[in-house]
């Protein structure tokens, strides 16, 4: 069998299939001791294993983590919690399943990260050294450490240009519906699946040698992945009554949210510590950044003009980096987007720049390899500088996050909550008592009980004011007076920020203090 084998496939590239399947196993292994508590958990991640939880129990696709009556969930597509129901099929419970479906998929990722590397630039080393800087990340590990949709996302939107990529090579329209089911999946896992849609189909047009070609393909694809958009989509509306649960209106990009995205970058860049503050105090990262996006941008336009405009004089443009450089911006804009018009309280966390990341890495390497081929013994030796340079710091940079996140649970999953007194007393209230809290989240995730949450004067989400406001605070505190309820109030010195709310003297007048433990108190009737 190995001889035949062999005769199949070349030597050197078994060698190479061989070190990226290390490749992928060391990251699983390295995940998996990064995480000896248990996956890291935020709110986003109990929505999606409470999500997962009720399509097991069959209470549907719900919010089980809110003591009120069910409501489909529409803010946060299926696939994530409908994987983690599938795993939980075989008896484990989805937030064990988010644990190991985040773990395969780290080492998944590399390997796919491998592949994707070798194939756009015909070289095993690149192909290799593609994959050690992604499994080498800080950030990226970072990012798959949580119990969140963007690994899996990830996932679906690499198997998408892969399958682009054998496509435009072969011409077989099977590629190319692939690439759209895989476009599709990854829109059911994050809704800036959008923005993989966007570049494809802009792909399509430049890189098409005629218009019924560029027409032709575009029906494929959108029949390819349109689909399953609409189908959930129209669940929404059906069920719901709306699409994704958000209002337009208009509060655009501010300066703050740009100054986390430059220092999530510099950690992503240089995750050395003492170099990244260097750094940051020369606004280096800021120059890196606008040169980085104007070079990208030059390029893509100057590809794309000669692409579309003279294709029978010019080389088609390698697709895989050129997709990557068109999904930096287009997912930029989509996320600009949305911020600017349907929600105002997300930021640029790494995982949100999570796919700009990866692009930059792939670019990165794009570019290196093209260095390398002038033949040049200085741009050489400058290229592999660079490599061991990255390499070398992102190792550093994981090693670090590897050690601090091995000593306990991230967010909710941390010793803060699993041991907090208020906690533990919840948790043993009488089940028809009434949880009122700041974070529901918290609260299901440690003790499994539904609350709800408290009133607030400003929608967190567009930041408009709340009509019900007054309502809703009256009937909260008339169920703690009259003792069918009680207020848990955690990390107390800063919500203000949190709940925009100006006093918290609303919530706790005429309320007695049950229990006090740092930063979480209880309040109810003795």
């Amino acid at each position: 069998m190995y001889a035949k084998l062999k005769q199949n496939v070349p030597l050197p590239t078994l060698i190479f299939l061989l070190v990226l399947t290390l490749l992928g196993a060391e990251a699983i292994w390295t995940l998996t001791r990064a995480t000896p508590a248990g996956i890291g958990l935020t709110n986003d991640s109990i929505a999606y294993i409470a999500g997962a939880r009720g399509i097991l129990s069959g209470q549907g696709y719900s919010d089980i983590w809110l003591a009120t009556s069910l409501e489909p969930i529409t803010h946060y597509p299926p696939m994530f919690s409908l994987v983690l129901a599938g795993i939980g099929l075989t008896g484990l419970d989805p937030l064990r399943g988010a644990r190991l479906l985040n773990v395969l998929l780290f080492g998944l990722n590399t390997i796919l990260m491998g592949l994707t590397g070798w194939k756009m630039t015909r070289s095993r080393v690149a192909g290799l050294v593609l994959a050690g800087l992604f499994s080498f990340n800080n950030a990226l590990l970072y990012v798959h450490a949580f119990a969140l949709s963007e690994p899996l996302f990830l996932c679906f939107s690499l198997l998408s240009f892969l399958a682009f990529a054998f496509y435009i090579e072969r011409g077989r329209a099977r590629w190319l519906a692939a690439s759209g089911v895989a476009v599709g999946l990854a829109y059911l896992t994050r809704y800036s699946g959008l923005a993989l849609v966007a570049t494809l189909l802009v792909a399509l047009v430049i890189l098409g040698s005629s218009w019924r070609k560029r027409i032709v393909d575009s029906l494929i694809f959108v029949a390819s992945a349109v689909p399953w958009m609409a189908a959930w989509l129209l669940r929404n509306r059906l069920l719901a009554g709306t699409a994704t649960n958000r209002n337009l209106d208009w509060h655009p990009v501010i300066l703050d949210r740009l100054d986390l995205a430059v220092y999530n970058f510099s950690q992503f860049l240089l995750p050395v510590e003492p170099w990244r503050r260097g750094l940051m105090k020369t606004n280096a990262i800021d120059w890196i950044l606008l040169l980085l996006g104007l070079g990208i941008l030059v390029w893509l336009l100057v590809v794309a003009w000669r692409s579309f405009f003279k294709p029978q004089t010019t080389s088609r443009p390698e697709p895989l980096a050129f997709l990557n450089g068109l999904y930096i911006f287009g997912y930029l804009a989509a996320i600009a987007f949305s911020l600017s018009l349907f929600d105002a309280s997300t930021k640029f966390h790494q995982r949100i720049l999570l796919p700009v990341y990866v692009s930059l890495l792939i670019l990165s390497v794009a570019a290196g390899t093209w260095l390398w081929r002038r033949h040049s013994r200085s741009l050489q030796t400058l290229v592999v500088v660079f490599a061991l340079f990255f390499l070398g710091t992102s190792a550093f940079g994981r090693y670090n996050t590897v050690a601090v996140f091995s000593e306990g649970g991230q967010g909710y999953a941390s010793w803060k909550w699993r041991d907090s007194q208020v906690m533990a007393t919840l948790q043993a209230l009488p089940a028809d008592v009434i949880i009122y809290t700041n974070s529901p989240p918290a609260v299901y995730a440690v003790t499994e009980r539904p609350s709800r949450t408290i009133p607030t004067p400003t929608d967190p989400v567009d930041l408009q004011p709340r009509s019900s406001y007054q309502r809703n605070l009256e009937q909260m505190r008339g169920d703690i007076l009259a003792g069918r309820a009680v207020l848990a109030l955690f990390n107390t010195s800063d919500i203000e920020d949190v709940n925009s709310m100006s006093d918290i003297r609303d919530l706790t007048a005429e309320l007695s203090v049950l229990e006090k433990t740092g930063d979480a108190m209880l309040y109810g009737q003795p």
